[in-house]
C-alpha cells in the first residue's frame, strides 16, 4: 500500500472511530509502530488529525470544519481547475504553490509531472508532493495557521523572495467585479505579493462561488496574472479585463 493511501485510510478510521492508536494501526496495516508514528506526525502536521499519547484523534473544532468545509465547496470545479492548470505546466519547472483548497487540487494534478521544483508556503501541498522522489520540495518558514495549514509571516515573504520561478500558482478568497483580488489575512496577502513578483508566468486558480464572496485586504489586479483558470466566468467585466489585459482566460465547464 502507497504511503499516501495508508494515511487516508487512517484518516477515515479516525473520522468514523473519534481516535486511533499506533499498536492498532500497526497491526491492521502489517507495518511497523515506527512507521505509523511517522504517519501520524505527517497527518497531524498536515492538520487532518491531532496527535496524542499513543495515537492520534479526529479534530473538532470550528477552525477544521471550516477548512473540510471550503475543500468541499466546488470540489469537482476545483478538480478540473487543477488539472487545467496543470496542463500549462511542464516537466522540469520550477514553481510556486500558494496557500488554498484550489491551489491543493493543483497540487494533486501534478503528481503525474516529473521533474518539478516546488516552492510552497503550504504545508498540506508540501506534505503530498514531497513523497514523490521525482519533486523537489522546498517550504517556507514563518508562522503555520492552524486553520488551514498555511505558513504566513515576514520570514515566508523573505524566504520567497530568494527565488525567481517559472510559474506562481495562486488563488484568492474574492473576486470584485472591478478585477481586485482579495483576501482575508494581511500575512497571506503579503506572501501572495511575493510569489506575483518573483514568477515569470502567474495563474490564478478560483472557482466561480468566489465571484460571489468579499474580503477586505487586496492582494493584486487581475491584470497582473498571466492566466485566470475557473470554472466559469458570470461576469462581463472580468471578461473584458482578461481581454483588455491579454489574460488568458480558461473556463474548465466550457
Amino acid at each position: 500500500m502507497e504511503v499516501e493511501e495508508r494515511q487516508a485510510e487512517i484518516v477515515e478510521l479516525a473520522r468514523s472511530q473519534g481516535r486511533v492508536t499506533v499498536d492498532a494501526l500497526a497491526a491492521l496495516f502489517a507495518v511497523t509502530s515506527q512507521t505509523i508514528r511517522k504517519d501520524l506526525n505527517d497527518i497531524c502536521r498536515d492538520g487532518r488529525l491531532k496527535r496524542v499519547h499513543g495515537g492520534a484523534t479526529y479534530p473538532s473544532g470550528v477552525e477544521n470544519m471550516q477548512y473540510e468545509a471550503r475543500r468541499q465547496i466546488a470540489a469537482s470545479e476545483k478538480d478540473a481547475i487543477g488539472r487545467a492548470a496543470a496542463r500549462l505546466i511542464p516537466d522540469n519547472a520550477s514553481l510556486f504553490i500558494n496557500i488554498g483548497t484550489t491551489t491543493e487540487a493543483v497540487g494533486r494534478a501534478l503528481l503525474d509531472h516529473a521533474g518539478l521544483m516546488v516552492i510552497t508556503n503550504n504545508i498540506n501541498v508540501a506534505n503530498r508532493m514531497r513523497i514523490y522522489p521525482h519533486f523537489e520540495v522546498a517550504i517556507a518558514g514563518g508562522i503555520v495557521r492552524s486553520s488551514d495549514g498555511g505558513v504566513v509571516g515576514e520570514a515566508a515573504v523573505d524566504f520567497i523572495k530568494q527565488f525567481k520561478v517559472d510559474f506562481a500558482v495562486i488563488g484568492a478568497s474574492a473576486i470584485d467585479e472591478d478585477g481586485a483580488l482579495l483576501d482575508f489575512d494581511y500575512r497571506e496577502v503579503k506572501v501572495a505579493q511575493a510569489i506575483i513578483a518573483n514568477a515569470r508566468h502567474v495563474i490564478l486558480v478560483s472557482d466561480s462561488t468566489k465571484f460571489e464572496r468579499t474580503a477586505p485586504v487586496r492582494i493584486a489586479h487581475l491584470s497582473q496574472v498571466d492566466s485566470f483558470i475557473t470554472d466559469r466566468c458570470p461576469l462581463a467585466s472580468i471578461r473584458q479585463i482578461c481581454r483588455d489585459s491579454d489574460v488568458a482566460l480558461i473556463e474548465t465547464s466550457a
